[in-house]
């Protein structure tokens, strides 16, 4: 193991739905109850297409399928109806919250990089242990979300940093390519949607087991 501060990620940027927290299957239910109400039919595969996309993005797609609302109706309904999920029960994935413990032990900070909206991702951090999270970086708070690297690139100057000094941690193919495109050592954990495998993308199969260690490993090879 390497004591060299300079081996050290200098923050881990986690992204929320999917990664952190398997909050999909919630945001797919809420869609659906949704539209089902205004007598439209949803399907779990039609929902699995709005995976890592900005929430205004998902709307326009769902008034696409017909639903009559205005998209900040749409997004505050969903929204509503996932907190309310989110306060019965979180359901962390696997090993999240171990390296979560464990980053902060080492004094490793971690910051939120989420295109959901800040109501939502602070319930989510209420749910973590305290002061498992720096900073905060949400969907309603930037001009363009991922794919874009805005997201990624304001997470790491929240604390100052260079990107290429942090390694993010993504799910979605809107949220691995702003990583990307931000300069980040981004870390492709598939979950509900495959990733594309391509030379010089990390993926990992999960978090379950993953230490800081494994982390330092990313930031040694990313500097050879």
């Amino acid at each position: 193991m390497t004591n060299s501060a300079a081996a050290e990620p200098a923050a881990v940027l986690w992204d929320m739905d999917g990664t952190l927290v398997d909050t999909e299957p919630y945001w797919i239910r809420a869609e659906t109850e949704l539209m089902n109400a205004h007598g439209l039919p949803w399907s779990e595969e039609q929902g699995l297409e709005f995976v890592g996309n900005e929430l205004t993005t998902s709307a326009s797609m769902m008034q696409e399928a017909g639903l009559d609302l205005p998209v900040n109706e749409i997004v505050d309904t969903l929204m509503g109806a996932v907190i309310d999920q989110i306060r019965t029960s979180v359901p962390f994935r696997p090993g999240a919250l171990e390296l979560l413990a464990e980053l902060r032990a080492e004094r490793i900070p971690s910051v939120m990089v989420t295109m959901s909206y800040r109501r939502l991702a602070e319930a989510v951090i209420a749910s973590c242990p305290p002061d498992s999270f720096a900073g905060l970086i949400s969907g309603d708070e930037v001009s363009a979300g991922k794919p874009d690297p805005e997201p990624y690139l304001r997470g790491a100057a929240l604390l100052g940093l260079d990107p290429a000094e942090c390694v993010a941690l993504e799910d979605s193919k809107p949220g691995l390519a702003s990583a990307e495109a931000a300069g980040t050592i981004a870390v492709g954990i598939p979950h509900f949607i495959d990733l594309e495998a391509r030379p010089g993308r990390i993926l990992w199969d999960g978090l379950e087991g993953r230490t800081v260690e494994d982390l330092r490993r990313l930031r040694h090879h990313s500097r050879v």
